[in-house]
């Protein structure tokens, strides 16, 4: 199979569902806005291989790697519109998920120092990789937000991704405490 269809020289690509929109429409902008971060994750993962005790990051790595799963899945939802039928064939976003990113939140919290000030992204390359995370996952929920004004979508899909900056930033002040290395206060 070629990995060139030429199908998207126009300016034009496919959704799931058959139909063909601009590369630059909404829905597009906002999966595609998911597999950046999706890239992102990747790379932190990669990041993790290269941190100063590493071992300490193995729940990290393997929760990170669900995360991308779950994405995948999310963009195929995003790319789906709700109308088609091949919609109630993709899996969906439940509470279940958004439930369980707040469940690591609070792990991820209780391991760092209590938050007494605003912090810059930064202290351990780890973290400012997963505070890189955060603000990829920010951008993609306002793209999703922006989608939602103007099509039906799963709902779900907006708390999920509220959840997941929270918890990049919480992985970030984690990453920075397992490796001692201070958050960057922000001082005004």
């Amino acid at each position: 199979m070629k990995l060139y269809t030429k199908t998207g020289d126009d300016g034009g690509t496919g959704l799931f569902d058959g139909s063909r929109v601009r590369k630059d429409d909404l829905r597009v902008e906002a999966y595609g806005t998911i597999d950046e971060l999706n890239a992102w994750i990747g790379l932190t993962i990669c990041a993790i291989g290269q941190a100063a005790e590493r071992e300490k990051f193995d729940d990290l790595h393997m929760r990170l790697t669900q995360v991308q799963a779950e994405l995948f899945t999310l963009g195929a939802e995003l790319a789906t519109p709700a109308a088609a039928a091949q919609a109630k064939k993709i899996p969906h976003v439940a509470p279940e998920q958004s439930h369980r990113l707040e469940q690591w939140i609070d792990e991820a919290a209780a391991a760092a120092s209590p938050l007494k000030t605003f912090v810059l992204p930064g202290g351990s390359p780890l973290a400012a990789h997963l505070h890189l995370c955060r603000t990829v996952s920010r951008r993609a929920e306002r793209r999703v937000v922006t989608l939602a004004g103007q099509t039906p979508i799963n709902p779900e899909i907006i708390i999920y991704l509220n959840r997941l900056s929270d918890l990049f930033f919480a992985w970030a002040r984690m990453a920075n405490h397992f490796v001692g290395v201070a958050d960057v206060p922000w001082n005004p």
